[in-house]
Parts: C-alpha cells; sequence; structure tokens
C-alpha cells in the first residue's frame, strides 16, 4: 500500500472509514464479522481507521479499539469530539455541540477506554460549536498533546476561516470534509488554504454514500433506517436525474478495465499527493475493490476528460439536510 502524509502524519492512501459499520447505513452489523474486516483492511495495507464518538454512539469506537488491538503500535486510529453527548448515557442532549475544552477532555478520556489505548492518534472537531471560541477548543486539544493522550488535531467540515484561526494555536494534520465527484465544494476555498498551510485532507464519502459505485439507481430500496432516505441527493428523482454522472464514471471504467468505485477513488487520489479518502464498507470484496484504486493510473487526458463530461452534468439536490447543512462550514 502507498502512503501519504497529513501535515507531519503518515497514513496508507486509502484509510477506513468505519462509521457504516455500526451507523448511518442501516442496522448496525455483525460485531465479529467488522473484527475481521477491520484486521482483514490493516492485513491488505490499511494504516489508517476512522472512527468517533457519535458512532452509535460509542459502539464503533469500541469495535475499532478491540479489532485493532493486536495492531495497535502499527496503525493510525482517528476518533472526534464536538457533538454533546452524554460520556456516561449516551443520550445526544439538545444542544447539538459542545466543545468547550471541559468537555473536550472528558471526551478524550472517555475515548481512550473504549479505544483501548493510551493516545489518540488523530483527533478531530466533529463540527464548529459557534458557542466556543476555535481558538479555546484548539488550545485544548493542544493540552491534550502536550499530556501525551493526543498527537494530532483535525477539524470536520470547517470554514478555512475557521481553519486558519485554529492552525495559528496548535497546527492543526488534517481536515475533513465530504469530497468526491458527487460532491466538489471543497475544490473553490478549501484545497488551496490546505496547500497554502501544509495541512492534509481526509473526504469522507469518497464514493458519494456509495452512489459512484453504480450499485444504487432510482429503484433502490434504503433500510427505513439510513440516513440516504433524508438526503434531498438521494430523492427518486434526484437519484435518476445524477445517474447520468454515474454515466460518465462507468465509462472511464470500461476504458481503463476498472470498476466505477476504483475510478471515483482514483480521481480523488490523483488531485493532490496530501489527499487521503476513507471510503467505508462492511463487506470484505468491496474493501478489496476500493484498496484496488491505488494502482489505478488516471492520466493527465483521463482526468481532463473526467472533468470536461462531469462539468456537463448539473447534480440535483443538496448534499446533506438543511439541519445537517447547517452545521458545516463553522
Amino acid at each position: 500500500m502507498q502512503t501519504r502524509t497529513l501535515g507531519q502524519l503518515e497514513v496508507s492512501a486509502l484509510g477506513l472509514g468505519c462509521m457504516s459499520m455500526s451507523a448511518a447505513y442501516g442496522p448496525p452489523a455483525n460485531k465479529e464479522d467488522m473484527i475481521r474486516l477491520i484486521r482483514s483492511a490493516h492485513d491488505l495495507g490499511v494504516t489508517h481507521f476512522d472512527t468517533a464518538e457519535a458512532y452509535g454512539p460509542f459502539t464503533n469506537e469500541a469495535l475499532v479499539g478491540e479489532a485493532l488491538q493486536p495492531i495497535r503500535n502499527h496503525v493510525v486510529i482517528a476518533t472526534k469530539f464536538g457533538f454533546d453527548i452524554d460520556q456516561k448515557t449516551g443520550e445526544r442532549r439538545s444542544g447539538g455541540t459542545n466543545s468547550h475544552p471541559a468537555h473536550i477532555r472528558a471526551v478524550a478520556d472517555a475515548a481512550l477506554k473504549r479505544l483501548g489505548t493510551d493516545h489518540i492518534d488523530l483527533f478531530y472537531q466533529h463540527r464548529v460549536d459557534p458557542n466556543v471560541p476555535i481558538e479555546d477548543v484548539a488550545g485544548a486539544v493542544k493540552d491534550l498533546i502536550d499530556a501525551g493522550k493526543v498527537r494530532h488535531f483535525g477539524l470536520s467540515e470547517a470554514s478555512v476561516h475557521t481553519i486558519r484561526r485554529a492552525h495559528a494555536v496548535q497546527a492543526v494534520t488534517a481536515v475533513q470534509s465530504e469530497y468526491s465527484l458527487f460532491w466538489r465544494g471543497p475544490e473553490a476555498e478549501l484545497l488551496p488554504v490546505l496547500a497554502e498551510l501544509g495541512i492534509g485532507f481526509v473526504p469522507f464519502s469518497p464514493l458519494g454514500a456509495g452512489f459512484l459505485t453504480g450499485k444504487i439507481d432510482e429503484n433502490t430500496r434504503f433500510d427505513p433506517s439510513d440516513f440516504r432516505n433524508h438526503v434531498p441527493r438521494f430523492s427518486v428523482e434526484a437519484r435518476k436525474a445524477n445517474m447520468a454522472l454515474v454515466d460518465v464514471v462507468k465509462q472511464v471504467a470500461t476504458r481503463k478495465n476498472a470498476t466505477p468505485a476504483q475510478v471515483a477513488l482514483a480521481w480523488l487520489l490523483a488531485q493532490q499527493p496530501w489527499i487521503a479518502p476513507i471510503p467505508g464498507t462492511t463487506k470484505l470484496h468491496r474493501l478489496e475493490e476500493n484498496l484496488g484504486a491505488v494502482n489505478l493510473v488516471l492520466t493527465a487526458e483521463d482526468l481532463a476528460s473526467i472533468n470536461t463530461e462531469v462539468a456537463k452534468v448539473e447534480v440535483q439536490g443538496a448534499r446533506l439536510p438543511e439541519a445537517n447543512l447547517r452545521m458545516t462550514n463553522g
């Protein structure tokens, strides 16, 4: 597996997003199966594993911690704080976000126990808290780094203004936001600022929540608990219109003797050497397919052709429900 550098942190070119094993895409998967999947990912070269207290809540961190326990010193574990979740009951309180320094410290201590480790490699603020100055957040994480509980600081779905302010207090190693051929918003402002500051980028939903695999169309029915039921971009009408984008990816895949998922991931990897996507899956064959993207070379001609054809497609529907969108770009 090729490696990439996020700030000063080395990770595998493709990581593994673990959220879908416990939350968001339907009922939680079988725990023992997921432990085997996570360990298989490492056997295949993955060193970067992404989780969060909010996934479950708590159950995904415990799963990841148990799975990686035998190989803890050979992997990077990223987790997150920032939602107002009671650390004892798992109840999400009405305030939404909570990045008060005392709460950050409590989340860190609880996450360390759930993960079964003495340090968190990469600790992200999951969403910006409008009620807490980002300088206070960065300072709290800096204290955790000084104490040896955290190695690196990250931000998720933050604005460039917030990133600059945080970085001035404690170096930001990585920023995590949605980015794919299905959502190219970061290209306008975010990517140039990350390049300027030497911050790595970790795209989540690099396969457009599964849409870019070509396995979803307007006839697909999601489990009632699947978050995509509430996403405007995944309405039946939007999916039907957005298949034009998938058709572009499929055409390239046929030409390159690859799958649509591999083309979508290879396109992301080709954008910058400091981009390290974290596709998620609960299936070994999908994991193996995704990792094949690392060896798929898209030429300058391929990339230019993809950009030209994608520009002709006007993607329909917002990428998240309105309430979720209000918590981004803070």
